[in-house]
């Protein structure tokens, strides 16, 4: 596996680029994805996260996550759950045939680019999927009708499937090209606003009505207070001053 800080390509060291090999043992992936957290949890200038996935062979794409124990695959859930927690924006970026741990990133980031040849071989162990969080994601993200099917009938994802469900975001023959025009446009949403409106949008899925009222009221509250602070004299900050929020 090769695990790297690369900032070339990334406009005015702006990013940190991990490349991670899906066919690597559970351990080192963990290891890989918890060490691009702390780096892009580092005070300083805001930082773009991009992961940029390297080809597996088929019989490591398809077989996943091997012979491990349940406490090594808690610590991987809990990296990809810190990963997609961070302030800063991520970018998943994959290509060829891809498996395993690919999927559970890709699910977690928040922009998605794959190549033509992608191709997403489903963590199938003995027949089954395997019943990790990328299930749960699944299920969030393209809805039960759409992730049973998956689960249940399918053995891997075309770029047509992915791209029409929205697991891949974006398609392009030029990688480099597409991650440095993808960190441009988005890498200046990396702050805690993000977060904060990450979290709001998975809540959307489940709560009620009345129970996701008080959390987007105290995000609107706290967002009226940013731009206030930011710009009292603007008209912004004007017409910040003049509202008020409803209880």
């Amino acid at each position: 596996m090769k695990t790297e800080r690369d900032l070339t390509g990334l406009p005015g060291g702006l990013g940190v680029l991990a490349r991670l090999d899906g066919g690597s043992p559970l351990p080192e992936l963990t290891a890989a994805v918890n060490a691009v957290c702390e780096e892009a949890e580092e005070p300083g200038e805001r930082t773009l996260v991009v992961l940029r996935f390297t080809p597996s062979p088929p019989p490591a794409a398809r077989e996943w996550p091997g012979d491990v124990s349940i406490q090594e695959v808690n610590r991987w859930e809990r990296a990809v759950r810190r990963l997609e927690r961070l302030d800063n924006v991520n970018i998943a970026v994959a290509e060829g045939t891809c498996g395993g741990p690919v999927l559970d990133l890709l699910l977690a980031s928040d922009f998605r680019i794959g190549t033509p040849d992608l191709r997403l071989m489903l963590p199938i162990n003995d027949g089954h999927f395997w019943p990790g969080m990328s299930l749960y994601r699944l299920v969030q993200h393209i809805g039960l009708a759409r992730a049973r099917r998956i689960v249940l009938w399918d053995s891997a994802i075309s770029l047509a499937d992915a791209t029409e469900l929205g697991i891949i975001d974006q398609v392009s023959d030029d990688l480099s090209e597409a991650i440095h025009t993808a960190a441009v446009l988005r890498g200046r949403l990396s702050d805690r606003e993000t977060r904060i409106r990450r979290r709001l949008l998975e809540e959307a899925a489940s709560a009620e009505y009345h129970d996701a009222l008080g959390a987007h009221l105290a995000a609107c509250d706290r967002e009226l207070r940013r731009l206030r602070d930011n710009g009292p004299g603007t008209p912004t900050g004007r017409a910040a001053d003049r509202t008020e929020v409803a209880g």
